[in-house]
């Protein structure tokens, strides 16, 4: 039998173990924002953990890597209910996808410190000394199809244009312009993390970075992020896990018309490959004759 929790929320510890013994947790990681649990908005500190819940959590996840003679980075993942009620779910005996909240907060580099500690050093801080600033937010964006029901694309990545350059923005990309999105392996072409002195400022500067990028070729779920990061439940920080699937269909939005200008566009470039492929086949002939279009009309 397994406790059932109503609306509960997905909320995780960073813990850090040395060859030493010793053992500290980095604060908690907010990841409720999720389609049939798998993550897709991730943001630390989170919008519910007071301090004393944090304590309290932070105790038993060391508590929890301690009794292993844990060593290294790793994850302990809790459920944690509307009254603040907590229970393990899992730990994960590695640095996450979402470790990048963690380090803008903390201004830490965890990557470091794994190497750090596989070398023999003790850790580089103790419990005491961690402290977070500020709040950080990361959206996972990948090569699929929303309205298809999420279904994973591939090919080309014809155009690819991130917020590098933006203030409070860091990306941390798989693949460049020009790269395969291949079927072979996850569909994530980057992650996009903002931070801000507050988790508004962090939500501002994400959605303003994901408005501003592009992805050309196969189909991605940057407006599905964008209406995500609008959507009043998470702008109010009303979330659990199963909030999403519940409102999926509000943040989905209604299918959009190609209008006439992409149209246009589309009629444009195939006509374009046509004569390109004339002048493949006839080289030095009068490509622009419609006598040497081949096409069976």
């Amino acid at each position: 039998l397994e406790r059932y929790v109503e609306t509960p929320r997905h909320i995780e510890l960073q813990v850090f173990g040395d060859q030493q013994g010793n053992v500290i947790h980095l604060n908690e990681r907010e990841c409720s924002v999720q389609r049939r649990y798998q993550k897709i908005i991730e943001e630390s500190p989170s919008p519910f953990v007071t301090a004393a819940l944090r304590q309290r959590m932070g105790e038993a996840a060391v508590t929890a890597a301690r009794a292993l003679d844990y060593v290294g980075a790793g994850t302990v993942e809790f459920i944690v209910g509307p009254d603040g009620s907590y229970y393990f779910m899992e730990m994960n005996t590695r640095l996450q996808v979402e470790h990048p909240v963690t380090e803008a907060v903390l201004a830490l580099d965890l990557v470091e410190w794994q190497l750090r500690v596989a070398a023999g050093e003790a850790l580089p801080l103790a419990q005491d000394q961690i402290r977070g600033h500020g709040h950080a937010i990361e959206a996972r964006l990948y090569a699929e199809d929303p309205d298809a029901g999420f279904l994973p694309g591939s090919g080309r990545l014809e155009r690819l244009e991130l917020p590098h350059s933006q203030p409070g923005m860091r990306v941390d990309a798989g693949v460049d312009q020009g790269d395969e999105v291949t079927v072979f392996y996850d569909p994530m072409i980057a992650k996009l993390i903002a931070y801000g002195g507050d988790r508004e400022q962090a939500r501002l500067r994400l959605l303003n970075a994901i408005d501003h990028s592009l992805v050309a070729g196969p189909k991605s779920n940057l407006d599905f992020l964008s209406r995500l990061l609008r959507h009043p439940r998470f702008v109010d920080a009303e979330i659990d896990t199963g909030y999403l699937d519940r409102s999926l269909d509000e943040v989905l939005g209604a299918p959009q018309a190609i209008g006439p200008l992409g149209l246009t566009a589309a009629a444009l470039r195939a006509l374009l490959e046509e004569e390109q492929a004339a002048a493949v086949r006839h080289h030095g002939d009068d490509r622009h004759s419609p006598w040497q279009i081949a096409d069976g009309w």
